[in-house]
């Protein structure tokens, strides 16, 4: 036994070297929609989802990693579910079910907000030219988001947020002034000092049937009244290029409601069910972001742009998340530019 033990124990070792060596060159391989290994897996997500989320409590899936570092199946659900409901694995891909509870669109609850803070607040009213990551509204709801970045068309200049946020989950008109901050922030009192721009266009949102990519809007506005960079205790200006978002690459974002905070993308190409005022709405083609050390993502911090840590390389518009905080869903950034026709005004 002995003998044997000798024989086989460097093989054995050398095994294992070789098994976590490969675990972790695939973590470090950018593990984007462009990788073989990816593409395959989002391959077999998006025949299966079909099904997956026609099982009760299933709210989303998504293309995430395994403990090992081979790509995997997530499945995002309303609560626990009993073992042997969902295999261990579909097409040699490990399966892995995240309670996550309900995704939904971040917009605070009806109502007057807090007043503003004396300190660096993302909620407070800030001096022209106002940061981006800061709050903001349509001057007709008493609510408030994110200015996720000042973007650009040609020469015009415009504020970046949600249709939620700016658009009023599709019932807003074109030329609808926005607001900084938001009317939720100011105790829905309204000043004509607070426009910072007018409602330009948005991407409306189908709700029930049909899948949506983004939920975005744009604001006419100018470089007066609108800056391109997070205030002081933010990540400063965003880079004008976009990046792919890719398996465990380390993202932040600054919002209106949890200033600057840090996680992980866990899941591409997910689709997730997303409840709204007017209904729900299914997404395709989405990025799961989740954080390990408290929330992420709260209400108001909808239309936050989504952000590489460090490079500050635009990845997605946040738009959703669970109860939690500690799950936040983005729009691809490279499907909200084109949606628009705009791109990141920044570095």
């Amino acid at each position: 036994m002995q003998t044997l033990l000798n024989r086989y124990l460097p093989v054995l070792l050398f095994g294992l070297i070789a098994f976590l060596l490969a675990a972790s060159l695939a973590r470090a391989a950018g593990l984007d929609r462009a990788h073989p290994a990816v593409r395959a897996a989002v391959a077999v997500q998006g025949q299966h989802t079909p099904y997956l989320m026609g099982k009760p409590d299933v709210v989303g899936t998504a293309v995430g990693l395994a403990a090992d570092g081979r790509p995997a199946i997530l499945i995002a659900t309303k609560r626990p579910v009993a073992p042997g409901v969902f295999p261990d694995s579909i097409e040699d891909l490990p399966v892995q079910v995240v309670v996550t509870g309900e995704f939904f669109a971040l917009a605070p609850p009806p109502g007057k907000g807090k007043p503003p803070k004396d300190t660096i607040d993302p909620k407070a009213r800030f001096e022209r030219p106002v940061p981006i990551g800061v709050s903001t509204g349509n001057h007709y709801e008493c609510s408030a988001g994110t200015i996720g970045a000042r973007v650009k068309k040609r020469a015009s200049v415009y504020a970046l947020s949600n249709n939620h946020v700016y658009a009023r989950e599709n019932a807003a008109a074109p030329g609808e002034a926005v607001l900084q901050p938001g009317l939720y922030d100011t105790g829905c009192v309204y000043s004509s000092n607070n426009e910072i721009g007018n409602l330009s266009e948005f991407v409306a949102i189908q709700f029930g049937t049909g899948d949506n990519r983004v939920d975005a809007a744009i604001a006419a506005s100018d470089a007066d009244r609108l800056g391109k960079s997070t205030p002081a205790n933010g990540y400063g200006t965003p880079k004008t290029q976009p990046e792919e978002a890719a398996l465990d690459m380390a993202v932040q974002k600054y919002g209106r409601t949890t200033a600057l905070t840090r996680g992980k993308v866990i899941g591409i190409n997910a689709t997730v069910r997303v409840t709204y005022g007017s209904g729900t709405a299914t997404f395709v083609d989405q990025v799961w972001v989740g954080s390990s050390k408290g929330a992420f993502i709260k209400a108001g911090d909808s239309g936050s742009l989504l952000v590489t840590d460090p490079g500050k390389a635009p990845v997605g518009l946040l738009f959703a998340g669970d109860a939690s905080g500690r799950n936040g869903i983005a729009n691809r950034i490279q499907d909200v530019l084109s949606g628009l026709g705009v791109e990141i005004d920044g570095e």
